[in-house]
């Protein structure tokens, strides 16, 4: 059983505006208050992409305190 032209074009033209771009997605993880940010607005029009920013947000979080607890105590002391 053969697809049809239109489900192949469908699935290969995917909404390329549900995708979040590289650049968002690190920023969201260095800065995760920016992730959550982004998951409010797009939650519900864009709810991959919104995804993508808030699990990038929720990865930072821990990488931030880990980072920031080397610096404070390895470095700056």
């Amino acid at each position: 059983m053969e697809k049809s032209p239109v489900i192949i074009k469908a699935t290969l033209m995917k909404d390329k505006k549900d995708d979040l771009s590289r650049f968002w997605f690190i920023i969201s993880n260095a800065l995760p208050p920016i992730g959550f940010l982004l998951y409010l607005r797009h939650r519900k029009q864009y709810p991959n992409k919104a995804k993508s920013a808030l699990r990038s947000a929720v990865i930072g979080v821990p990488i931030a305190i880990l980072g920031g607890y080397i610096m404070n105590t390895f470095i700056l002391c």
